[in-house]
């Protein structure tokens, strides 16, 4: 079976393309799937999956957040279940209907050999947004949707299962071996911010919490506070930088970091764009 139950009625399948995680979490009204892959045919097969379960129905769907490999079989999840809801960030839903508004919708990356079978998925957004915090009844449980605050995007979402003590971390936490377990600073990320926004996470779970990351294998509250001290580094590694006067275009090469610097380029430069300027010694070219 490609989903392994990791708590009470929690089943996590990894998936192999984008080494994603797929998350189930089930109540007497029926299921929540939170993410649903990057494709039609890539949520087809999550479908096939989450019913081989026999756990029943889907009843709602939440967004981590906006990007690819996260929402981009939401339409098929609605083929298969019907207008089920999907749940978001605000930010998050908002960042999905700029990607349908573009003309051609989502480009990915040619890279990847199935960017043909992305550019042929239509997104379906969010259509059930909130700014704090959202509660999912699936009859005999609740399930949290909370916003933490930004960090590897500005829409960000987690998802605590109380009951079980399982917390979905999305994107704010990485374990996956394809990118040397670093988290994903992309040109979205806000990694100034993403220490504090980690410091309400572990507010979220106890020494006993099964924590469930984006991409790899579950990890527990040890690896978040880890991972959270390592992105405080980095942080305060952009801060002293900055404020010696290093240019951001040297900073990289300059600083000591706790990730593979290759892996950095976009935190260096969002971070420097993010820093308030009394922070900042000039001139930065």
């Amino acid at each position: 079976m490609p989903f392994t139950e990791v708590a009470d009625r929690v089943w996590v399948a990894r998936y192999a393309w984008f080494d994603v995680n797929v998350t189930v979490v089930g109540g007497e009204r029926g299921l929540l799937v939170v993410d649903t892959h990057a494709s039609e045919v890539a949520a087809r097969e999550v479908v096939d999956d989450v019913r081989a379960l026999g756990a029943g129905e889907v009843v709602a769907v939440a967004n981590t957040h906006e990007h690819v490999d996260h929402c981009f079989g939401n339409g098929t999840l609605r083929a298969a279940y019907g207008a089920v809801p999907i749940h978001a960030h605000e930010a998050a839903a908002a960042a999905q209907e700029a990607f349908v508004g573009q003309e051609g919708g989502f480009d990915p990356d040619d890279r990847d050999p199935r960017a043909a079978e992305v550019r042929a998925t239509t997104l379906v957004p969010a259509d059930h947004t909130f700014s704090s915090a959202r509660v999912v009844d699936l009859g005999d449980r609740w399930v949290e949707l909370l916003h933490p605050g930004r960090a590897h995007t500005a829409g960000d979402l987690v998802v605590r299962v109380p009951d079980a003590d399982v917390l979905l971390a999305g994107d704010l936490v990485e374990e996956s071996a394809a990118r040397d377990a670093t988290p994903g600073f992309g040109p979205d990320c806000w990694p100034l911010e993403w220490p504090l926004s980690l410091d309400v996470v572990l507010g979220l779970t106890t020494s006993a919490s099964v924590v469930v990351p984006g991409h790899g294998a579950v990890v527990d509250r040890e690896f978040v506070e880890v991972q959270r001290n390592d992105i405080g580094i980095m942080a305060e590694t952009l801060r002293d930088l900055a404020g010696r006067g290093v240019p951001v275009g040297e900073a990289l090469a300059a600083g000591e970091w706790p990730f593979p610097a290759h892996h950095l380029v976009d935190a260096v430069r969002r971070g420097y764009e993010h820093l308030p300027r009394a922070q900042k010694r000039l001139p930065l070219l």
